[in-house]
């Protein structure tokens, strides 16, 4: 669950920390007080995507952390296992920082981590169900990524087997069609190639030939003061009153001290070696000097060498090696088309062969998603029976695409389309969901199959965000029983304008807003029970707090209490 949440700096929240308990929290207040932003702050810090404008004004950077603690078993300990994130007593604490200029900085448990990575822990530990899911549900598309959602366990390594498959089948495909379409312009990339591979091997290019050559230049080009340096070097060590000299006489005064103090004879015999030592490395030096020339015609060929080469580099890479690696790449596919016939016969063969088991992955992966759809058939009728749609009769439709090429039947998620279809009452036929669910419907069936998904995926933690828009009456109350069975034995933050809603939390949330300084600051307090009463008052009647109202607002309260107990 989420233990505790620190907003600083974060749109209109200056610095907030809120402590949140488990079973289900209700936010509430007035419109623009703050409680979608509180919603926004965690998405970010899940791994949502950011912007700077976000950052409250003046402000730097926002900053947003967030202590969560899970079970033992919990998935997302195996997951910052594989990543290399320490987890102590079953604690993750996620950071998200946002700078101006729209810069992320992630942290887990301390550690800097990618936002990719910030995302996919994240997922793991929250699920925030808002408004915009209804539109999810009203696009076909999202219905086969919903029930594939259900079945991920199933799924999961047959749907990589045949991604892994599909991939292949793209790319042989695609060679296929390069080499038997447009005559025209493989024979220019044919002349291309040719052109271009004779001019990198008349180069006869060597590895790192350049940077020897360039090492070799520079030498060259320092010459005469390289020659006067050493010249210099050799005149300081060797000769009478030099450096050698003066040290062969410290050698003989020392040899004959030595016989006075045998002490010294340690210190004579380092001395001794250092001299000869010195020595050897003077002649040595003689030698370098006397090698020292200087070839104008080797640093003109040098000059011409690393001119040619930087020509060649202007066309095919940056470096020597990559000019190299380019002329194998341009020789590979030369030779390919040039014998295209027999390539494009063993392209078709390996696509044959891929085509074969990628249809047998397709299939075993149609028959997870119609035993898959059976059961969330049945699940989703239970849910919505729930929630006063008792007529409603749900339909998973899973069907081949159709009009189309063998190969185009076929997608990254497999070869079939899915659509969910649905009856609201009674003698009336099937239709499509996406044509005939009204908003209050849409919002019953999203918060039927978000029952059903919570209890599947393992999550900590489910966020509703004004999912009861557009209900009221029976409907209400039905939702809000539904929100607080999901809260059982678990955590559901639920920002909500439906007092039955409020009626039903374990603990309710008021945000408000005030101005100080001439800046808005957002405020969240823990109400008690007689501030939830009038809270809940509030919103039944909208402007004004009545005796009518108050009462209505205990009944309200003392129906859930009653519903808590009887479950």
């Amino acid at each position: 669950m989420l233990e505790e949440l620190t907003i600083k700096n974060f749109a209109i929240i200056d610095e907030l920390t809120i402590s949140f308990e488990k079973g289900l929290t209700v936010l509430t207040g007035e419109t623009g007080a703050g409680k979608s932003i509180i919603i926004d702050a965690i998405g970010l810090l899940l791994g949502g995507r950011g912007s700077a404008d976000f950052v409250r004004y003046g402000e730097k950077r926002a900053e947003i952390e967030g202590l969560f603690i899970v079970e033992k078993n919990h998935q997302v300990l195996h997951k910052a296992l594989e990543l290399g994130i320490e987890v102590e007593e079953e604690m993750l604490v996620l950071r998200r920082d946002l700078t101006q200029n729209g810069k992320s900085i992630c942290r887990i448990n301390g550690k800097l981590v990618t936002l990719g990575i910030l995302r996919e822990i994240g997922q793991t530990l929250v699920d925030i169900f808002g408004q915009h899911e209804h539109q999810a549900l009203m696009q076909t598309e999202e219905h086969l990524l919903m029930v594939d959602q259900y079945a991920q366990k199933q799924l999961s390594k047959t749907k990589s087997e045949y991604e892994g498959l599909y991939e292949q089948a793209a790319v042989l495909r695609k060679r296929i069609k390069q080499l038997t379409e447009n005559e025209q312009e493989m024979a220019q990339k044919i002349d291309l190639y040719q052109y271009q591979l004779q001019e990198i091997e008349n180069a006869k290019l060597t590895p790192k030939e350049d940077e020897l050559l360039e090492e070799e230049r520079y030498l060259l080009t320092n010459s005469e003061k390289l020659f006067n340096l050493l010249q210099n070097s050799y005149q300081n060590l060797y000769g009478e009153a030099k450096g050698l000299d003066f040290l062969s006489n410290a050698v003989s005064e020392l040899e004959e001290a030595a016989t006075i103090d045998k002490d010294l004879k340690n210190i004579h015999e380092q001395i001794t070696n250092s001299f000869y030592l010195l020595e050897e490395a003077t002649f040595s030096l003689r030698d370098r000097v006397e090698r020292v020339d200087f070839d104008p015609e080797r640093l003109s060929h040098i000059e011409s060498r690393l001119n040619e080469i930087q020509q060649l580099k202007r066309k095919y890479g940056t470096t020597v090696e990559e000019i190299l690696e380019y002329a194998s790449k341009i020789e590979e596919e030369l030779e390919t088309f040039l014998h295209k016939d027999d390539q494009v016969e063993t392209f078709k063969n390996q696509l044959d062969a891929v085509w074969l088991d990628l249809k047998v992955e397709a299939k075993a992966i149609t028959d997870i998603r119609k035993q898959a759809a059976k059961q969330l058939i049945s699940f989703i009728h239970d849910q919505l029976k729930l929630l006063h749609m008792e007529k409603a009769q749900f339909e998973i439709r899973i069907e081949d695409r159709v009009g189309l090429q063998e190969h185009q039947r076929y997608h990254r998620n497999g070869k079939d389309t899915i659509e969910f279809f649905i009856s609201t009452n009674t003698g009336e036929p099937l239709k499509q969901l996406v044509k005939v669910a009204s908003g209050g419907e849409i919002s019953r069936i999203m918060l039927a199959i978000k029952t059903i998904f919570s209890s599947h995926q393992g999550l900590t933690s489910v966020i509703f965000d004004e999912v009861d828009t557009g209900v009221s009456g029976r409907v209400a109350q039905a939702i809000a029983e539904k929100i607080h069975e999901v809260s059982i034995g678990s955590q559901v933050l639920c920002i909500s304008h439906l007092p039955q809603v409020a009626a039903m939390a374990d603990t309710h949330l008021y945000i408000t807003k005030d101005e100080s300084e001439s800046r808005v600051r957002t405020q969240v307090k823990t109400l008690s029970n007689e501030e939830k009463t009038n809270e809940i008052a509030r919103m039944i009647s909208g402007v004004e707090v009545t005796e009518l109202t108050k009462k209505h607002a205990q009944e309200l309260r003392q129906l859930a209490k009653k519903h808590k107990n009887f479950i």
